[in-house]
Parts: C-alpha cells; sequence; structure tokens
C-alpha cells in the first residue's frame, strides 16, 4: 500500500535520478552518428586543430528564423555542429545567434561583418513572396577575424569550421605556386579553385628562366596546362626541385578539342615526355566516352531554329574513383579532351595509384580527329573500359629524397576561364584539384574535410529509362506495399485469434 512516505521518497528518488543525468549529460555529451559518412562526428583532424587554440574562438553565426524548412534546417545542423566544437574544445569555442531580419541595427551588424543577405521565396497564405535571409556566420580569435560569408544547404560545414579556425591560428600560411609564361592559364581564370585554396595557403606565381631555380620555401608546384613547349633547363629545374623533397601537380594536355572548327590535335610541351622518365605516361590520344556531357547544335524545326543538347563523348563523365584521401567524397567529374595517364612501376621506391578513370564504356582515338557532332555512336566505338586519366606517386622520384606528384591527363577541368567565356564549374571539378594540392601540400589532414557533405547519389547514367522507371515506381509504391501487407498479415493474425477464442469450451 503506498503511502505519503512512500510516494515522496520516490518522488524525491526520480527528481535525484533526472538531476544526475542531466549533470552527466552536460560534462558527457554523446550523440550517435549514423549518417554513411559520418557528417555529424568531428574528425580527429578537428579535434587536433581545437587542441591547439590557446584562447577562445568566438563565432558569432548571423542566421535569418522562420525560413522554408530545407533552408531552417541549415541552421539547426550548424547550431549541432557548434555544440560539438564546444563539447571538443572544453568550451574553448564559444558562439551566439542572431537574427538580423529582428531590426535594421542587426541587419547593418550583419553587412559590416561581411554577410551578406540571400534572396529566397518564401510561400505565404498560398502567396510566393521574397524574403532577404543571412546563413552566415563571423570567427574571432584574439584580434583576428574571420567570415564565412555563406553556409550553403548540405555543404561541408565542418570544412569550414575546421579551416577558419585553422586560419586564424596560422601564424604564417604555406606557400604554393602556380608556373606561368609558357601559355599557361593565368590564375585569375580560376577563380574557384583560387576561392578554396587562399584559405589555407599563400598563393604565388613563378616563372622559370635560366639563371634562376624554384625556391624552396614553395611547397608545391603547380602546372597546368601549358601549350608552350617547356626548355630542357626548365624540366632541371623541376628534377632538382623534387630531389629537395618539392611536390609538383601536372594537369596537362597532350591532345586539344577545338569546337569552333570541330578537330582534334596533338599538343607537344616536353613534360610528357620528362614525366615518362619518373614512370608515367600521358599518351597521345583522347578518351571517349559514353558517360558524357553534352553540346549544343543548332537545329532547323519548321520556321524556327532550335539549340538542342546532344551527347559527345569527348567529354567523358568520370565517375570512376579509387580509395584515395584525394578523391574521397567525389562522385562525378567532367574532363574534357581527356586523356590516357599509365605509370609503369619500374621504380620500385615509387607507390603509383591510379586516382580516376573512365567507365566500363569507353575508348581510344588518336589524333588528327574530326568532331561529328552528329554521329550516332554504338557499342563498337566504346571497346574498352576503366581507362586511367589521373595518377599519383610518392617516394624516392627523383634521387634519395621523399616527394610526391599528381598528374592529370588533362588541363582545363578546373579552369574557369575569363571574362565572357568564364564559366561556372561543378564543385567536384574544383575539389578534385584542390584536394589534390592538399595531398601534395597540407599534412594536417584537412584535405578529408573538404569533402565531407551531404552528398546527392544519383542514379547511374548508363542505366536504361526503362529501369530509371523502374526503380522511380519502386520508390514509391513499395513501402505503400509493404504497409498494406503488414496491415492485411495483422489482420488475419487477430481474425484467427477471435475464432480461437470463440471455439473455445470453458467448463464450469
Amino acid at each position: 500500500m503506498l503511502t505519503k512516505k512512500k510516494i515522496i521518497t520516490s518522488l524525491i528518488l526520480i527528481f535525484g535520478i533526472l538531476l544526475l543525468i542531466n549533470i552527466l549529460a552536460d560534462r558527457f555529451f554523446i550523440r550517435l552518428d549514423f549518417t554513411s559518412g559520418h557528417q555529424y562526428t568531428l574528425s580527429s583532424t578537428t579535434k587536433n586543430i581545437l587542441n591547439t587554440l590557446t584562447a577562445p574562438v568566438t563565432v558569432t553565426a548571423y542566421f535569418s528564423e522562420n525560413l522554408p524548412p530545407d533552408i531552417e534546417q541549415v541552421r539547426k545542423d550548424f547550431l549541432d555542429m557548434l555544440v560539438e566544437y564546444a563539447s571538443a574544445s572544453d568550451g574553448k569555442v564559444v558562439y551566439q545567434f542572431i537574427n538580423p531580419n529582428k531590426d535594421q541595427e542587426s541587419e547593418e551588424k550583419a553587412q559590416q561583418a561581411g554577410i551578406q543577405p540571400l534572396v529566397i521565396n518564401v510561400r505565404d497564405r498560398d502567396q510566393m513572396k521574397q524574403q532577404r535571409a543571412y546563413l552566415g556566420a563571423v570567427l574571432q580569435y584574439g584580434n583576428k577575424t574571420e567570415e564565412i560569408p555563406f553556409i550553403q544547404p548540405g555543404s561541408a560545414m565542418e570544412y569550414s569550421l575546421s579551416s577558419t579556425i585553422k586560419k586564424l591560428t596560422l601564424k604564417e600560411k604555406t606557400k604554393i605556386a602556380f608556373l606561368q609564361g609558357n601559355g599557361e592559364p593565368p590564375i585569375s581564370s580560376m577563380q574557384q579553385l583560387n576561392d578554396q585554396l587562399s584559405i589555407m595557403y599563400n598563393i604565388n606565381q613563378i616563372t622559370l628562366s635560366d639563371t634562376t631555380k624554384i625556391p624552396s620555401y614553395y611547397k608545391t608546384l603547380i602546372i597546368i596546362a601549358p601549350t608552350d613547349t617547356i626548355s630542357p633547363t626548365y624540366l632541371k629545374q623541376l628534377d632538382n626541385f623534387l630531389s629537395n623533397g618539392g611536390r609538383i601537380l601536372f594537369a596537362i594536355n597532350t591532345v586539344r578539342g577545338n569546337l569552333s572548327n570541330a578537330t582534334g590535335e596533338s599538343l607537344h610541351t616536353g613534360l610528357g615526355d620528362w614525366l615518362k622518365s619518373k614512370g608515367i605516361d600521358i599518351q597521345n590520344s583522347f578518351v571517349v566516352d559514353a558517360n558524357c556531357g553534352s553540346v549544343m547544335i543548332r537545329q532547323q524545326q519548321g520556321i524556327f531554329v532550335m539549340n538542342t543538347p546532344v551527347k559527345f563523348p569527348y567529354l567523358p563523365i568520370i565517375t570512376n574513383f579509387a580509395d584515395h584521401p584525394i578523391t574521397k567524397g567525389i562522385t562525378s567529374v567532367m574532363m574534357p579532351f581527356v586523356s590516357p595517364v599509365k605509370f609503369n612501376n619500374l621504380n620500385k621506391d615509387v607507390h603509383y595509384t591510379t586516382l580516376a578513370s573512365s567507365s566500363d564504356k569507353s575508348g581510344v582515338q588518336t589524333p588528327p580527329v574530326y568532331f561529328n557532332v552528329s554521329k550516332q555512336w554504338d557499342k563498337n566505338d566504346f571497346p574498352l573500359s576503366s581507362i586511367p586519366i589521373a595518377v599519383a606517386a610518392e617516394g624516392k622520384i627523383v634521387g634519395d629524397t621523399y616527394s610526391k606528384i599528381v598528374v592529370f591527363g588533362n588541363g582545363d577541368f578546373a579552369v574557369n576561364g575569363t571574362g565572357q567565356e568564364a564559366q561556372q564549374l561543378s564543385k567536384d571539378n574544383v575539389n578534385l584539384m584542390a584536394n589534390s594540392i592538399d595531398w601534395l601540400s597540407d599534412d594536417t589532414g584537412l584535405i578529408d574535410l573538404r569533402t565531407k557533405e551531404v552528398t546527392s547519389r544519383p542514379l547511374n547514367a548508363n542505366l536504361s529509362d526503362s529501369t530509371k522507371t523502374l526503380i522511380k515506381y519502386l520508390n514509391f509504391l513499395l513501402p505503400l506495399l509493404m504497409i498494406i501487407g503488414f496491415g492485411i498479415i495483422r489482420y488475419n493474425k487477430r481474425k484467427l485469434l477471435r475464432i480461437k477464442w470463440l471455439n473455445e469450451k470453458y467448463v464450469r
């Protein structure tokens, strides 16, 4: 029998248990992360960065409120991430959220801090209206500040936060250099890549000469799409740079395509022969792939002239990537007019890795080539499979000193262009190049965070339309059929149970 004393004792005990749980939860924060890429679990790289903090990092997050659910989720995810950072740093990461839309003063403060609004469409009472939304943050460490102007839905939040904190705490950025003077595209034509690299690196450009050598303070030399022949003297300087532990990225065109006159031809720079001496061969041919991008052609339809997209196998879309830090998280990269890249494994002191390759329906064509845009391609045009188009090498490439190189069979996949010809590149195109430079230059492990984000996983482009339709309807109908099936089974079980009860005879 319950007495007043027992009730009071039970209430006190329950209150004590709840208080103890809250104290333990405050001291030992635990959250289970079941996402495939562990998007909500801090990496060891981030924890190492947080352990080096000698002063608090203040994060002022400027986020609008009452946004559509998909955008509001960004605010929740960012808050959860900051909770993890605060816990892992023993309170050295402190944060506050400000709604800039609440008054004019808050909005001006956000803009002065470098956070600019976005204009989004919001439905209100069956009407669409435009609203200014803020999704950014400012980080302060001592007297230094850095801003994250825009946190995109599904983006790599941990990379944004950790790289910004690392930038604030760095005493001196690592120096890297882009080679110029041999027909390479200017750094200004790689705006997206430059924006990513400028967070962690001091970016310079270098022009080789007969009387100078590559300075040893450059960690990595980046050679992208030269068009002129590199002199033997400059090639010797590359050897000297590697023999002193330097790292080099090569994104080289041995062929080039010209869509204006529909022709493809060879391009000789001397780097191909030099790379052969290091065990890597960029072949003088075009990779063609059934999984490819499109070009626009003008077609007459009645009295109208229409621009129609047509599949163009000389623009392979690469989806086969190795399990390597450079390609981690990369799903799809377009490689226009790419050439095969192979290695011979003759140097036992060097470890080679094929980073990316074409699809299982691909082939090669040797220049000169005429591009017939209207050609009807069939399976006979793609007799090969998994043609390598990128290689990484590390070890004693030159001399007895450890060094690294990365080689791509195309130099244009991360170039935006200039003026009216500039184009926005896909994130994976830029990330692949940036990851390569990170792998060569950065030893902190931030490379693993750049692509740690919520990624879409589209259906394989090689699937037939009927298969895609079947998958679409299975995704829609299968859950409904499972629920209906469970309901029928449950109904029949209860029906049999009632019949059993009715047939039972009770004896007095």
